[in-house]
C-alpha cells in the first residue's frame, strides 16, 4: 500500500482570550430594550398607545426586542 509523501500537521490550538467582565451598560441596556420593546407590545395589544392599535407600534417592539437580544451576544 503507498504511502503519503506529504506530512500533516495538526492545527495548533488557539488560547482562549481572557477577556474582562462586560462593562455595567450592556445587561443594562439589554434589559432595557427587551422590557420597553415588550411593554411597547403590551400596551399596542390593549390600545393604550396614541392612535390606537398601530403595526408601526409593534413593529418597534419586536424591533427593540431584537436589538435587546443583539446587545445580548456582548454580555461576557
Amino acid at each position: 500500500m503507498p504511502q503519503s509523501k506529504t506530512k500533516r500537521r495538526p492545527q495548533p490550538v488557539a488560547k482562549p482570550k481572557n477577556l474582562p467582565p462586560s462593562k455595567l451598560w450592556v445587561p443594562t441596556l439589554m434589559f432595557a430594550l427587551i422590557l420597553l420593546g415588550i411593554v411597547v407590545i403590551v400596551t399596542n395589544y390593549f390600545g393604550m398607545l396614541p392612535g390606537g392599535a398601530n403595526n408601526a407600534f409593534l413593529l418597534i417592539g419586536i424591533s427593540e426586542v431584537t436589538i435587546g437580544f443583539v446587545v445580548a451576544t456582548l454580555l461576557r
